[in-house]
């Protein structure tokens, strides 16, 4: 029974989150050598050692993981302790830092990627063929859905539905804002080029899968592994397939593909609403981090090129 209870336990929490709570822990026991459980004092002294050195959304997570820890223990959460808000608030207005993010994928760099691929792909290398296949599919799925590198590894065959040239429907059983792990079906339309349902239909037929993952890890001897690629593993597909396409792939993570479809479609005039709708997002917030609109200065802008001396 215990056992049962405890896999369903784990069910609720989504791996990366848990994943990053036990770093979290372990950076603040055997990094600093804090000790669990722990008073408010203590997290405030911690605090203030890496409030230079930290962001205050690495701190934040940090709190969460230690409040996680406690409470799941039996003990009073010791982040609540006004102190503790105070110093954090005092670290972010001495040290205001911009905000990181990944660098949009423009539609160009998604072509010259794709290009790159379907060279790849007509190696006589049936190793290289099928991680060319795979990565190609990944990329435009990534980018014309607005994935994050989760739901790409959550996607499985059986649940979805292609109609050859129409259509293909993906069910995402949880995601980052799902929190009731209630799932929902996505449409992806078939386009006149760089199509993310040809490239599925394409990665299915080269890899004769028939269920399990979509997105799987293929090893030198053109093995497919059972089990799903990781979601960090998306990140290193971009970043392999912009180097090889001859772009620096330093600045992109795997939100790039997110990112550059919000781009993409506030360039081509989605509605805020229409563009919230599509990938899934509640707060109005969240959507504008990661929109780079790219606004137009028009002739006001310096053309460097024709005024510089």
């Amino acid at each position: 029974m215990a056992t049962t209870a405890e896999r369903y336990l784990q069910a609720a929490r989504r791996e990366s989150t848990t994943r990053r709570y036990q770093q979290a822990l372990a950076h603040y026991e055997a990094g600093w050598g804090g000790f669990l459980p722990a008073s408010s004092e203590s997290i405030v002294r911690y605090l203030a050692e890496h409030g230079e050195t930290l962001s205050i959304s690495t701190l934040r997570g940090h709190l969460a993981a230690l409040a996680r820890w406690h409470l799941s223990h039996g003990f009073v959460d010791p982040t609540k302790a006004p102190q503790v808000r105070d110093v954090l608030r005092g670290i972010q207005a001495l040290h205001p830092r911009p905000v990181r993010q990944a660098e949009p994928l423009q539609l160009r760099e998604l072509e010259q990627c794709v290009a790159a691929l379907q060279l790849e792909e007509a190696s006589p290398n049936l190793t290289l063929r099928l991680r060319a296949c795979r990565d190609r599919a990944l990329l435009l799925l990534g980018f014309w859905r607005a994935f994050r590198s989760d739901d790409l590894c959550r996607l499985r065959i059986e649940t979805n539905q292609l109609v050859v040239g129409e259509g293909l429907t993906l069910f995402l059983s949880s995601s980052k804002s799902d929190r009731e792990h209630q799932g929902r079906t996505v449409s992806v339309p078939a386009l006149k080029r760089l199509c993310p349902v040809q490239a599925y239909e394409e990665w299915l037929s080269l890899s004769q899968l028939q269920a399990g993952p979509v997105f799987c890890s293929i090893d030198r001897w053109g093995h497919l592994a059972p089990t799903a690629l990781h979601p960090y593993s998306v990140s290193r597909v971009l970043r392999r397939a912009l180097t090889r396409s001859g772009i620096a792939g330093e600045r992109y993570s795997g939100h790039s593909l997110r990112r550059g479809f919000a781009t993409w479609a506030t360039r081509n005039q989605w509605s805020p609403k229409a563009l919230m709708e599509y990938v899934g997002w509640r707060d109005v917030h969240t959507a504008l981090r990661y929109v780079d609109a790219g606004e137009s200065f028009g002739d006001w802008r310096r053309d460097n090129a024709t005024e510089s001396k």
